[in-house]
Parts: C-alpha cells; sequence; structure tokens
C-alpha cells in the first residue's frame, strides 16, 4: 500500500515538473514571443516570465536586437556593359513580431534573397563610374527599395553598405589607361594655357615698347649687358639706325 502511493507521488511530481516545464517560459529583453492557441494568433508577450498552456498554446520566439546580414558577392552589368562583382552588408531588424512571424515564412531567408536581388536592380541602372563616386548615394537608394518592400513583414531596414566592388583584370588595365591619357590631357592643356599667356604678355609688352622709342633702346642694352656676361664666345651686334641718329643730333649741337 505504501509502495503504491509512493509510486503515485513520484508520477504526479514528474507530471507536475513536465506541466511546469511545458508552461513556464522566460524571455530575455531583446527577446518577444508570438503566442498561438489552438494554431490562431493570440498575442505578443515579453519580456520576462511567461506562462503558456500545455499542449494548447505555442509560441515562436522572435529577437528584436539588429541582424547584420551579409549578402553574396553578386554579378552586376552595369548600364554602360562592365561586369563587376558587389557585395553589401544590410542591417536590419524586427519591429513587428506579429508580421514577421505570420506574413513571411522565414524574414531572415526571404530580407537576403530580397537584398540581393535589390542590389542587381539598382547597380545594373547605373554606370561604372557613377558606382565608383556615388556610393553613398546608391546605398540610400538600395535602403530605401529595402525599407518599403519589407514593411509588409514588420522589418525596418536601417542602414546598407556597399563594401566592395570589384572589377576584372582587363578592366582595370583599360581603366589605367584611360586615367593616364586623363592626366597627360590635362599637362597638355596646362602647357597650352600658359603658352598663350605668355604670348599675351609678351604681344603686351611688345605693343608698351613700341609706343616710346626710347624703351627699345633701353631694352637693347640691357640684351647686350646679359649677353655680354658670356665671356666664351665673340659676339657681334648690329648697331641700331636710332643709336646713330642720336650721335647725329647731338654732334649737330
Amino acid at each position: 500500500m505504501f509502495f503504491d502511493f509512493y509510486v503515485t507521488g513520484i508520477y504526479m511530481a514528474f507530471f507536475i515538473i513536465a506541466f511546469l516545464a511545458a508552461a513556464i517560459r522566460i524571455l530575455r529583453e531583446y527577446q518577444r514571443a508570438v503566442i498561438f492557441t489552438l494554431g490562431r494568433f493570440s498575442g505578443i508577450k515579453g519580456p520576462g516570465l511567461i506562462i503558456l498552456i500545455p499542449f494548447i498554446q505555442q509560441m515562436v520566439r522572435v529577437d528584436l536586437r539588429t541582424v547584420v546580414l551579409d549578402v553574396p558577392t553578386q554579378d552586376v552589368i552595369s548600364h554602360d556593359n562592365v561586369s563587376v562583382h558587389v557585395n553589401a552588408v544590410v542591417y536590419f531588424r524586427v519591429i513587428d513580431p506579429q508580421k514577421a512571424i505570420i506574413q513571411v515564412e522565414d524574414f531572415y531567408d526571404a530580407t537576403s534573397q530580397l537584398a540581393q536581388t535589390t542590389l542587381r536592380s539598382v547597380l545594373g541602372g547605373h554606370e561604372l563610374d557613377e558606382m565608383l563616386a556615388e556610393r553613398e548615394k546608391l546605398n540610400r537608394d538600395i535602403q530605401e527599395i529595402l525599407d518599403k518592400q519589407t514593411d509588409a513583414w514588420g522589418i525596418k531596414i536601417s542602414n546598407v553598405e556597399i563594401k566592395h566592388i570589384d572589377l576584372d583584370e582587363s578592366m582595370v588595365r583599360a581603366m589605367a589607361k584611360q586615367a593616364e591619357a586623363e592626366r597627360e590631357r590635362r599637362a597638355k592643356v596646362i602647357n597650352a594655357k600658359g603658352e598663350l599667356e605668355a604670348s599675351e604678355n609678351i604681344l603686351l609688352a611688345a605693343q608698351k615698347l613700341s609706343e616710346n622709342d626710347l624703351g627699345i633702346q633701353l631694352r637693347y642694352l640691357q640684351t647686350m649687358s646679359d649677353i655680354s656676361n658670356d665671356k666664351s664666345s665673340t659676339l657681334i651686334f648690329p648697331f641700331p639706325i636710332d643709336f646713330a641718329k642720336m650721335f647725329k643730333s647731338g654732334a649737330k649741337e
């Protein structure tokens, strides 16, 4: 008799422990529980201690922290028909646990697939130069598109960052040649502008000197003085007619 009572007590204790284990759940601060009662949505609970009715209620845990989603490398054809390899990272979090569980089967995988297709679609509409120079703008465009489409899933896209844009080796060489040609073109343009300015200044100086005969003579004497400093050769200078006229006029006086 006592043995039967002892065994019954053990069974009752085991049943109570099993019942409590199935009924009691503890959720952390960043977790929420989506509760289903007989298969129907009945509410969201947490964080802290929650109690379920065993075999009647089930729950699905949802993490509300920001998730870092690494978008695999995508092959993208730019608008100017250049093949590039692009990968990115997406930061998102669940803001509505009910939608995240009910409206989509696997919100993480769905967001990943959507990010890949959106990345290809957005970058494919831009030329290579825009991809390399306007990365911040492309990040914002991708984020806005993803955020609008994932809103129905209760997901908020907080940030999108394009990590790498890799080019084929042949394209890298072509871009290097293009950059070198551009630098040479700019150097020639700068040199041509310098020569133009110099010629304009020389012409202006000649016009100023032509207005005064004495100025021309002084310039002639200065040139002779500069050349005479070189003693390695013998130089013969033509004698200006204007100088002869000056000497004649001086002799007559």
